[in-house]
């Protein structure tokens, strides 16, 4: 005979296991649901925006019309007589895993904090250029620049000279047209040498309000001039815009962006935007010597996130290899750089399919090095320029 008083609590213990069982199965596959949702989401955004893009974006459409003529073989057109096409186990292994083998730092890059500010592709490489050297973007907080310097006498008589020279007259000219527009997003990037701070240790001291990368800018636009090209130079305080709106210096390309659209507002014939900026990189890096002078080296820097990337990229190499041809070792090469937490990728080069932005020296760079270099590039784009000028008319 059962006992009453034996059986209620096994019941009751049965009942409570029962219900507990269901609830931690419950709270499991909720769990895993949540975890799946968030994993797919990432893995999604992943495959769609970094995976897939830089697997494909590495090889040319001929890789892709190589893929696609094995069941058309009409694609087979589109191949170059030097075409091959690209190692199938190099893209399987760069989906599955994200790694690419020609690059060495996609084994841990996506793992270490901070990294992805050197997400960078180094398009044309020019003398001493590697992933080592490349321009990185940090500029300093907007309280640490507060300094309104006057050019150092000696660079200031230098500069005084380069605009005497620069009064010439050119056999061609746009006219009364400002076709080049010339702006500095960071306008407080400056050089040691003209604050007369020669020696100085920490280079991100080199800023000012005053004596800064505005003065590369002008002088650029008095050598276009010289060569026949009209062009408008803004010279905005941007340390002051940006205290204004209150913002920081992480917003400064946000900035430059209302400024250059309001002059291409403002002026129909603009054609070409040149954001000019200042590498943070020492003198050896930065100077080269060429035919007996010296020269601050420049790189241009194009953003990936920029639907006018390839056509930017075209001028861009064009110019790398104009540079190449007449000023070797005075370019560092094209540069072009992802939109990641640490790095803009835009660089409102969407503004115009005819837009760069180029480092011009490093923190060391004397007036004589930059007056160097801004008159090869003049000579240069202007070359570029006019020969563009000639295929648009035919």
């Amino acid at each position: 005979m059962k006992n009453k008083f034996t059986e209620k609590p096994k019941k009751l213990f049965w009942i409570l296991s029962y219900k507990s069982l269901i609830i931690a199965i419950l709270f499991v596959l909720l769990t895993s649901a949540a975890i799946f949702t968030v994993t797919y989401s990432t893995l999604q955004h992943t495959l769609r925006s970094n995976v897939v893009y830089q697997a494909l974006s590495n090889y040319k459409a001929q890789s892709l019309f190589y893929f696609m003529h094995t069941e058309n073989h009409h694609f087979s057109h589109a191949f170059e007589e030097d075409f091959s096409p690209p190692p199938l186990s190099s893209v399987a292994l760069q989906l599955a895993t994200n790694i690419r083998v020609a690059d060495r730092r996609s084994l841990f890059g996506s793992e270490l904090p901070g990294f992805s500010i050197f997400d960078s592709h180094i398009l044309l490489a020019g003398e001493g250029t590697d992933y080592t050297t490349i321009p990185h973007e940090s500029a300093p907080p907007l309280e640490s620049i507060s300094g309104e310097r006057d050019l150092d006498p000696a660079e200031s008589k230098t500069y005084e000279e380069s605009k005497k020279q620069s009064q010439t007259q050119a056999k061609q000219s746009t006219g009364d047209r400002k076709v080049v527009y010339i702006y500095h997003t960071h306008s407080w990037e400056s050089y040691f040498p003209l604050l007369g701070m020669q020696g100085e240790a920490n280079e991100n001291k080199a800023v000012d309000n005053k004596t800064n990368i505005t003065l590369v800018g002008q002088m650029l636009g008095m050598e276009l001039k010289a060569d026949g090209i009209g062009s408008e130079v803004d010279t905005t305080n941007m340390t002051q815009k940006l205290n204004e709106k209150g913002w920081g210096t992480g917003r400064a390309y946000m900035m430059s962006r209302n400024v250059v659209e309001t002059a291409l507002q403002q002026n129909k014939d603009v054609d070409y935007l040149i954001d000019i900026h200042r590498d943070s990189l020492r003198q050896e890096k930065t100077t080269a010597a060429i035919n007996g002078k010296s020269y601050a080296k420049m790189m241009i820097v194009l953003g990936e996130a920029n639907p006018k990337f390839d056509e930017n990229v075209k001028m861009a190499k064009a110019i790398h290899e104009k540079l190449e041809e007449k000023y070797p070792g005075l370019s560092r090469g094209v540069l072009s750089k992802k939109k990641t937490s640490g790095n803009n990728g835009l660089y409102n080069q969407d503004l115009s399919d005819r837009s760069i932005l180029i480092e011009v020296g490093g923190v060391d760079n004397n007036m004589e090095e930059l007056t160097n270099t801004v008159k090869a590039f003049s000579d240069v784009f202007s070359e570029y320029y006019w020969q563009a000028e000639k295929v648009n008319a035919q």
